[in-house]
């Protein structure tokens, strides 16, 4: 019988055999988008061997992603047990709403001054995407979205370095929002809506309030959905 796990492990050999890096950048891209995606849930185990086979390869290249995983804090190797994905904190969430606080802020006011009509129309296609997304409760999706919406405005801000501080940073934005993504999804859009009129307007003063009301509402939900063990029994 073919189970959705080994649909999981098929497409992930797919996607490691048509790429041209080294064989651990691979796995270990695979690996991410694997938590990111919430095909391995947080305090799941991850044994080499399991992984060697959903991945279609030997235990080397996944021991090694394994251990720049666990740097990256989407995994925690742990004595006797091994490998487990790991689980966002609420002082892990803390950390990254106190950096989105700021950079997200300044992006929204920056992008209200300087967005083009064409800048507008990227944003609200994305805002569409999104819509649909959610109404397939196509949750993967959903999250990918809100990070690119959220980077589009970042760029739109005409700051290159907002942009590239934020690069690491929305892995795992993106990652703790799929975890919530169940009951945060139609509010986050809605709320996306209204700061994406914002920026429209040309009113930086309330581009970055819209901004501030978003990240409290989604820093809420995801404090929330850390305290209550992310649906674990």
């Amino acid at each position: 019988m073919f189970t959705r796990g080994d649909q999981v492990a098929e497409d992930l050999r797919d996607k490691l055999g048509a790429q041209h890096l080294p064989l651990r950048d691979q796995v270990l891209a695979a690996l991410r988008t694997a938590i990111i995606d919430g095909n391995y849930l947080p305090g799941e185990r991850l044994t080499e061997d399991r992984l060697a086979e959903d991945f279609g390869v030997s235990r080397n290249p996944v021991r090694e992603a394994l251990r720049v995983a666990e740097a990256e804090g989407f995994v925690l190797i742990l004595p006797r047990r091994g490998a487990v994905v790991a689980s966002p904190s609420s002082g892990t969430i803390a950390d990254m709403f106190a950096v989105r606080e700021r950079l997200e802020t300044l992006a929204a006011r920056l992008a209200a001054e300087r967005a083009t009509a064409a800048d507008v129309a990227a944003l609200r296609a994305l805002l569409d995407q999104g819509r649909e997304a959610t109404q397939r409760q196509d949750l993967a999706r959903v999250a990918e979205l809100n990070s690119m919406l959220h980077l589009r405005i970042l760029q739109i801000s005409g700051n290159p370095w907002l942009s590239s501080i934020a690069k690491s940073l929305y892995l795992h934005v993106q990652w703790v929002f799929r975890l919530g993504a169940a009951e945060r999804a139609p509010h986050s859009w809605a709320e996306h809506i209204q700061l994406v009129d914002a920026i429209e307007s040309g009113d930086g003063d309330r581009a970055e309030q819209a901004a501030l009301a978003h990240l409290d509402a989604a820093s809420a939900a995801a404090h929330e959905n850390a305290e209550g063990g992310y649906g674990r029994p």
